[in-house]
C-alpha cells in the first residue's frame, strides 16, 4: 500500500503498466478522474474507492486548492517518484507505506 499526495491543481498521468492492478481510496480532499478522450470524469471525495483497470482513466487530478491524498493498494508495495504537470507543483512523491504487524 502506498500514498499518492497531490497538491492543489496537480495532475498525474496513469500509466497502464504501472497502475493496472491498483485500487485507490481518497483519504483527503477531492480527486478528479480524467478520461482518455480528455474529458473530465467524476470528482471523487473522501472515502471514495475506485479501480483504474479497464476504466479509460488517463490521469488523476486535484481540482481543489488543498492537498489531496489517495491510498493505493496493489499486490506489491513500491516507492515511485513522479513529476507533476502543474506549473506550481514541481514534483511530488508517492510514498511507500510501511506495514505494521498486528498481533
Amino acid at each position: 500500500m502506498w500514498t499518492l499526495t497531490l497538491r492543489g491543481g496537480a495532475r498525474v498521468a496513469v500509466v497502464a503498466a504501472e497502475w493496472y492492478d491498483a485500487f485507490g481510496v481518497v483519504t483527503r480532499g477531492r480527486v478528479q478522474l480524467e478520461l482518455r478522450d480528455g474529458e473530465p470524469g467524476p470528482v471523487l471525495g473522501r472515502d471514495a474507492g475506485f479501480w483504474l483497470r479497464g476504466t479509460g482513466v488517463r490521469a488523476l487530478r486535484n481540482p481543489g486548492r488543498r492537498t489531496a491524498r489517495v491510498r493505493i493498494v496493489t499486490p506489491r508495495a513500491r516507492t515511485v517518484t513522479c513529476q507533476s504537470t502543474h506549473p506550481r507543483t514541481p514534483s511530488y512523491r508517492i510514498l511507500e507505506e510501511r506495514h505494521e504487524q498486528h498481533e
